[in-house]
């Protein structure tokens, strides 16, 4: 289970680097626009976030 674990993380990892590193500018802009957001709408973001990948992790694990 260890070893999923750390797959899991090294791949958020890749997925996360993608946009920064092919599209600088761009990343930048986000995140100012980002920064703009009130604290509920960010917070609202990240429970969509962990429901959604609960929900995933939910369907795609073995019964």
């Amino acid at each position: 289970m260890s070893e999923v674990f750390w797959l899991a993380l090294a791949l958020m990892l890749v997925l996360e680097g993608l946009l920064p590193m092919l599209a600088p500018t761009r990343w930048r802009q986000m995140f100012c626009e980002i920064l703009k957001l009130h604290d509920g709408q960010i917070r609202f973001f990240g429970l969509c976030c962990v429901v959604a990948g609960l929900l995933l992790w939910w369907w795609l694990s073995p019964a």
